[in-house]
Order: structure tokens, then sequence, then C-alpha cells
């Protein structure tokens, strides 16, 4: 059904001014000398990191500024979270983040920030999926292995992760929820160390995103037990899920995107969500995602703020 408004020379005036100075404040945020951060509240080589690196050039040009990727790891990436949430909404400073960043309110009820009312989403990114590894001394060939032989010998059993809250970490518990086991979780500082000992066999399983393991998996360094999603991944399509496993429904897969300071003009939000979906609809962007395990994904603020609010 169509509408039609009649709008008074007075009211079209003022609609019109409106959009002036929202016009005016983005391009002032633009002509700055500062360039734009991307704040990863993680380590790099994570896969909020390679999002960050793959779509900052391409915003860089769109916008014409510098743009850089500010690696502020700590606390489960709320070090790096609430370094956005306490500055300016000048569009000066972005937050690039993944789907635990809601989860963390429930990790850490202290905290003095709360990312649904203190960040304004801009854009879904894209979605990662998680795969369940172990060594191959472990001897595990199955999901159902590793959960049989930790319910005969409860703790026994290790597992790694990056850090507290992060995917990896959350992912395995609620698999250890769900399949009725218990493996003891050893936390790194960050998914390199993590790995490394992963491969060294010093840890029993882990999860790791697909751009992680798929090398190591190829190689034989490690073994892929399941992938935690509820369908399977191309790149690996003789590996099951969860859910195909047997050991619980699951589905741990990932959203990424990017945020900003609450309070951000309606006009910027609007132009970066332009500029980041153009970035992401691009063949060289989802080229590069896809050879990480990524698909990208793009959508309104609205329908990402949606999302944000369903996963919290």
């Amino acid at each position: 059904m169509t509408r039609s408004h009649t709008l008074t020379s007075r009211v079209w005036r003022s609609l019109l001014a409106l959009a002036v100075l929202a016009g005016t404040g983005w391009a002032q945020a633009q002509t700055t000398d500062a360039p734009l951060r991307l704040i990863v509240p993680f380590t790099p080589g994570t896969g909020i990191d390679l999002i960050a690196r793959t779509i900052g050039p391409k915003l860089s040009e769109r916008l014409k500024r510098p743009v850089v990727v500010d690696n502020r790891a700590g606390a489960s990436g709320n070090i790096g979270t609430e370094a956005v949430v306490r500055a300016a909404p000048d569009g000066n400073t972005l937050l690039v983040s993944v789907n635990t960043l809601v989860m963390n309110r429930s990790l850490y009820p202290a905290a003095t920030f709360d990312p649904l009312r203190d960040l304004t989403p801009v854009s879904l990114t894209s979605w990662g999926q998680l795969m369940l590894v172990t060594h191959p001394r472990s001897g595990f060939k199955t999901a159902a292995d590793l959960v049989e032989a930790a319910r005969k010998a409860p703790g026994k059993l290790n597992y790694a992760s990056p850090g507290v809250g992060t995917p990896h970490h959350l992912s395995m518990e609620l698999f250890k929820n769900t399949s009725k086991s218990f493996i003891t979780h050893i936390p790194y500082r960050g998914t390199g160390p993590a790995l490394t000992d992963m491969i060294g066999g010093q840890v029993d399983a882990m999860f790791l995103p697909i751009h992680v393991a798929l090398p190591q998996v190829r190689s034989g360094r490690l073994v892929a037990l399941a992938i935690g999603s509820d369908k399977r991944h191309p790149l690996l399509p003789d590996v099951p899920t969860l859910t195909e496993s047997r050991t619980g429904d699951v589905n741990v897969d990932m959203w990424y995107g990017v945020f900003a300071p609450k309070g951000m003009a309606p006009a910027m939000v609007a132009t970066l969500n332009r500029e980041i979906n153009d970035i992401l609809g691009s063949d060289e962007v989802k080229k590069a995602f896809s050879g990480q395990g990524m698909d990208p994904s793009t959508g309104t603020p609205e329908a990402f703020g949606q999302l944000v609010q369903k996963d919290a």
C-alpha cells in the first residue's frame, strides 16, 4: 500500500537542515587527521583480527582516510571493548568483535559497561564455524570417542582455549554440558600458545576456527573430530557435525560484526554500514573470507542489532 504525504515548506526546510547537519558531522569525522581505529579485542591471528585487516584497507580507500587495526587483548575481550565504549562517537573508533561479546555479561557481571546498552551495532560482517580437534596420539577418531573417554575418567582429559570467555572456551563448555562429560579447562594467553601445545600433544582437545585448524588437519598434525555447526563445512566435507556424531545437538557458529560507541549519529552509522556491506560484497573479500573458513554476511544495522539482542 502506498502512502502519500504532503510536507509544508517549513517542515521540509527543517528536514533538509537536519540532513545537512548530519552530513557535516560525518564529513568532519572523515577529514580529521586522526586515523579511524578498528579495535580488535583479541590477539593478532584470530578470526576477528583477520576480518579487521581484510576490510581495513578497503574502508580506508572508500573513506579517504587512514584506517589502523588496534589489537587490545585481555580480559576475554573486555579491555578492547571498554576502550570503544569510552571513545567519543565521532567516527574515529570502531570495534570488530564476535558473539561472545554479549555472553561476557554473564561471565563478568561486575563489568562497568554493558555492550547492549553502550555500543551501537553497525554491521554484521560474517559467520564462522569451529572445529573440534585432537592430537593424533590421543587415538580418538570421532567426537564420540572423546566423550566416551571423558566419561570413563572425569577430569583426566583436558582442553585448551585462548582464554576464559573466548568462543573456543564457551563452545567447549556447551559441548561438555550437552554430552554430559567433564574435561578440564586449560586457558592460555591467546590462540598461538594454545595451538602450539595442542600440536605438541600437551593437551587433549580444543575447538579451533576453521581457518586455524584446516592447515594443521591437512598436514596430519591434528585430527578433526567434528564441526560445531548444523552443517558440514565445504572445505572438509568428510568431517561430521557434532549432532551427526551423536554427542549432543550443538551449534556453536559465531557471528562477527562491527560496533560503534553509543551515540554515533545515525547518518554515520548508515554510511559505515553501506561501505562495509559493499566491501563484503566484493569478489576479492569473499574469496579471502572463504579461504579462512568464514562466510561473508551483510545487512542493516537494525537487523544486526536484533541478532545481538537475540544472542544476549
